[in-house]
């Protein structure tokens, strides 16, 4: 017996479901008992989200890794977001994340390469020392919001890697930050949230725009150089398609980076767990990938049926838009036991954090190398970690992500040896 399609109606489809585009659940309530509620039905749910827009949500690990591995049935290249739901991307066959396969993975090889582990083994000591001077001011003995400094770590890094003037870190970020929470009044416009994403928008490709100009006849080896001078299909990329990708690259890096060492200190400041991985540098792998499973930082993804199927007892339609909860299939008991217990020793462990199949995230290996790196360092020169207020969440629903985190720290005592 399969499930089909409810009519429309204006609003979510279930009396007493909870409204998962709601940005404030993520802020201020909690979705996961939501999702596993929906996890335990033997049919995809639909969520309607006003007269014309609805979709189907995928909230198990098996499902949402099938609708991302098969590029040829779900399709990307409408859009990836729920923001843009029921419109099409402009950037859709231009930026690689809304580019599907054969094009994708052609566009993509260069940039691949350049971000590649051997690739980024290389930049390891200049991460290490944008990571430092990041949380140095953690040993005054004050308060330090640890949030804010990790939003600020990954334009540090990819802005280094991407070429970008450190004068324009900290706009940029504000920029960034702006597109991934428009709906956060800390980062939104006078004009409401339609504003404050045409603003960013418009600055973040202007700016880029004006950039690549520039930098055409002043190559080196950073990233903007690698899009510039990629060719494909018989050519180099356009002025579009190189913006659209350093937008991208830039957004990517701001959702993925920051928020897994943001749960981490939010939820576990006086806990046993910071001291146990303190105390056990060796977990150090295993413990940064458990902190991208339980943090999940990109919340869903977005689809598109290509064809009529079925999946999960369910029959899909073409044209359907399906949203992939990530925060869900990484707690699916299924595939990782005991999925509500954060285990730093959790071994395997095939979260989904980054995405599954061809377009899983091109800087997997930058994000990897920060986080452990970061995790290292601060666990190495601090203790004794202490939460100084309330931490806060991001008003989003697509990045899952702390805005405020205050701690307080002390700097480890060094023996004569040490």
């Amino acid at each position: 017996m399969t499930n089909h399609r409810p009519a429309a109606s204006g609003c979510p489809v279930g009396l007493g479901t909870t409204d998962l585009v709601d940005p404030t659940l993520y802020s201020g309530g909690d979705p996961h008992p939501e999702w596993a509620r929906l996890r335990a039905l033997d049919s995809l749910s639909w969520h309607q989200v006003d007269a014309d827009r609805g979709f189907w949500s995928v909230v198990k690990y098996a499902d949402t890794e099938f609708v991302l591995r098969n590029t040829e049935l779900f399709t990307s290249e409408r859009g990836t977001m729920l923001e843009l739901l029921g419109m099409d991307d402009p950037a859709g066959g231009q930026q690689l994340v809304v580019t599907d396969p054969p094009r994708h993975t052609i566009m993509q090889a260069r940039l691949k390469k350049a971000l590649a582990l051997r690739a980024v083994d290389r930049q390891r000591d200049m991460i290490r020392d944008l990571v430092l001077e990041l949380v140095e001011p953690l040993g005054d003995g004050g308060v330090f919001d640890f949030a804010q400094a990790m939003i600020e770590m990954p334009m540090s890094v990819t802005g280094t890697m991407i070429g970008l003037p450190r004068a324009d870190w900290p706009w940029l970020t504000r920029l960034t930050a702006a597109c991934i929470a428009a709906d956060d009044p800390e980062y939104q416009e006078p004009g409401g949230k339609e504003a404050t994403l045409a603003t960013a928008h418009r600055e973040l490709f202007v700016y880029f725009q004006d950039l690549v100009s520039f930098r055409r006849e002043q190559l080196s080896d950073d990233l903007l150089s690698v899009l510039i001078s990629t060719r494909f299909e018989g050519r180099h990329m356009s002025p579009s398609e190189i913006v659209a990708n350093c937008y991208s690259l830039l957004l990517g890096a701001n959702v993925t980076t920051p928020h897994a060492p943001n749960f981490v200190l939010a939820e576990f400041v006086e806990t046993d767990v910071l001291r146990d991985w303190a105390a056990h540098p060796e977990v150090h792998t295993t413990a940064v990938e458990e902190s991208l499973r339980w943090s999940s930082p990109v919340n869903h993804m977005l689809r598109y049926a290509t064809r009529d199927l079925v999946l999960h007892g369910t029959e899909i339609a073409a044209g359907d838009a399906v949203v992939v909860w990530l925060g869900s299939a990484n707690r699916d008991d299924d595939e990782f036991p005991g999925g509500e217990t954060f285990d730093i020793r959790r071994k395997p462990n095939k979260h989904l954090a980054f995405g599954i199949g061809p377009h899983y995230c091109v800087g997997h290996s930058v994000a990897r190398v920060t986080i452990k790196t970061l995790f290292e360092e601060l666990l190495d020169r601090y203790e004794d970690f202490q939460s100084a207020g309330k931490a806060e969440r991001m008003v989003s629903n697509f990045v899952s992500g702390y805005k405020h985190v205050p701690i307080t720290a002390r700097r480890r005592r060094r023996t004569a040896a040490g």
